[in-house]
Parts: structure tokens; C-alpha cells; sequence
């Protein structure tokens, strides 16, 4: 017999669950993750606030932490592991089942990054587009966030390019943005 990472109860629970269609539509949530997935959300929406909490509460968001005049990122120590865990394999899935995955993956791997880091970065990614889906209890579509993306590329490409200089006021030095 095979190895099934679900029994037929808990397959038959996870269908039950009032947002299995949304976790369902997500690209690369096969029966093992779907599951999991809903686990990690739970059910209470008021829970987080916006997609950010969830990150960071998930371990997936970076910290920032710096000492003096050294700055350094690392992982978040302290969340819950299976969480986080749930959501790197998640994002390493959607690699083979969604085309700006894959490609954002690609150019991030061209450019140097190591394979974890580069996964993390697909799941912070991912993180906030499943949070938006699970708020508004609407099925994921790769067609509708492809042309979110590029709009949104768009008119970035049309805003004005932002010089950064220092300026000092009162005494103290600060970094201020110039657009033109």
C-alpha cells in the first residue's frame, strides 16, 4: 500500500472546512498542504490585522537588528516552526504550478540568492496574497494577479525616479527623498 501523508477522515475533514475552496485554489496546495495551510490560519479573521502580522508572527518576515554600527538580517527564532515550515514548502511547491513564482524564483537564483533565501522571500510573497484571499473568502487566480502585477509594474515604471540625499536639520543628519 502506498503511503498516503492523509487518511480518508482527515481528507474528508479538510473538505468540510468552511475555506477549503480558497486554500484549495492556491497553486502547489496539494492534500498534504491544504491541511496545513488551513492550521496555520485558523479561523478567526480578526486575528491579523493585515498580511505583515501574519508574516511576522509565521517566522517568514525578516528581522532587522543592528548593534551600534552593524546591521544584519535573520530569521525569526521565535514562531511557531510547523508555520513556518508550512509556508516554505508551500512556496517551494508553487515554483512548479505557477508561472510568476517560477520566474520571480529564476531571476532571484540568477542573481545569487541561495535556494532558502530565495524561497522565503516566494512565501513572504505568497503570504500576502493568501491573506488577501482568505480576508475577502475569494479563490485564488493566477489570470487576476498576472494583471494585477503588471499594472502595477506599470505604473511604477511611470512614476519618477527618487534621488535620496542627506539633509541636516537642527543639528541631526537625516536621509530625505528628492523626486523630480
Amino acid at each position: 500500500m502506498p503511503f498516503s501523508p492523509m487518511t480518508n477522515k482527515s481528507k474528508h475533514l479538510a473538505r468540510q472546512h468552511p475555506d477549503f475552496a480558497i486554500i484549495d485554489s492556491l497553486p502547489g496546495a496539494g492534500p498534504a498542504l491544504v491541511p496545513r495551510l488551513i492550521a496555520a490560519l485558523g479561523t478567526q479573521r480578526d486575528r491579523y490585522q493585515s498580511a505583515s502580522e501574519l508574516q511576522s508572527y509565521s517566522g517568514i518576515a525578516p528581522v532587522l537588528a543592528s548593534s551600534g554600527k552593524q546591521h544584519w538580517v535573520h530569521w525569526r527564532w521565535a514562531c511557531p516552526k510547523f508555520v513556518r515550515q508550512t509556508f516554505h514548502e508551500w512556496a517551494a511547491h508553487t515554483i512548479g504550478s505557477s508561472a510568476w513564482a517560477k520566474a520571480y524564483y529564476e531571476q532571484q537564483r540568477a542573481n545569487g540568492k541561495p535556494r532558502n533565501t530565495v524561497v522565503r522571500a516566494l512565501a513572504f510573497k505568497w503570504i500576502r496574497i493568501l491573506f488577501r484571499c482568505w480576508k475577502d473568502r475569494n479563490p485564488y487566480r493566477e489570470d487576476f494577479y498576472r494583471e494585477s502585477l503588471a499594472r502595477h509594474q506599470q505604473r511604477a515604471s511611470k512614476r519618477a525616479p527618487v534621488q535620496l540625499q542627506w539633509k541636516t536639520c537642527a543639528g541631526f543628519s537625516k536621509i530625505t527623498a528628492i523626486t523630480s
